[in-house]
């Protein structure tokens, strides 16, 4: 992972439009990601098989529950300016329309309903402590964190009712046990299927 800071002592206005520009002119390899995390633009590889079978495995659930005129993205950027952060999560589900009436390669992170996040060995403290502050602070109502790289073992937490830049843990599991998304999901994910290590 490459980084590039920026100074960030306050990303709004000038800052925050400087702080985009360099994320776009960014020149990084083919299937990398390239994120903002406070105010450091950050460069990671691509994602491993089981990143992707795990996004695949999430999505084709929550395909299943969403309102036609929602989408679910895998490569959505979603500002958190207030953060210095714009982030892009393993999936973002979020009306269409708040895509269609933004134009650009990102939208505000409080249009998303529900997050997902899936570790890598190189980013798990990004999505486990500074994302989801961001995430939270933004007022993302839903944050599911899969953990392949938790200390105690690979575990999927739930994250709900933000309050200032914390959530509160709405339910924790470790991989094989299902858990449950409340509306307006209402979706139990089997997560028997999702690939350790």
């Amino acid at each position: 992972m490459s980084a590039l800071t920026v100074d960030h002592s306050a990303a709004d206005g000038r800052e925050w439009e400087d702080l985009v520009r360099i994320w776009q002119e960014t020149d990084a390899p083919e299937g990398c990601k390239v994120e903002i995390i406070e105010g450091i633009v950050t460069v990671s590889p691509p994602p491993s098989n089981d990143h992707n079978d795990i996004a695949d495995l999430v999505q084709r659930s929550l395909y299943e529950v969403i309102p036609k005129d929602w989408g679910i993205y895998q490569t959505l950027g979603t500002a958190v300016p207030f953060r210095a952060g714009l982030y892009i999560p393993d999936l973002a589900v979020a009306p269409r329309e708040a895509l269609r009436v933004r134009k650009g390669n990102y939208i505000p992170a409080v249009a998303v309903e529900l997050v997902v996040e899936i570790t890598s060995r190189a980013n798990a403290g990004h999505d486990r402590i500074k994302k989801a502050a961001g995430y939270a602070q933004a007022g993302v109502a839903l944050y599911l964190l899969i953990d392949n790289w938790a200390p105690g073992g690979p575990t999927i937490t739930l994250y709900g009712e933000p309050q200032g830049d914390v959530y509160r843990v709405l339910r924790a599991v470790r991989f094989g046990d299902p858990i449950t998304l409340p509306e307006p999901f209402g979706v139990t994910i089997d997560t028997g299927e999702f690939p350790v290590g």
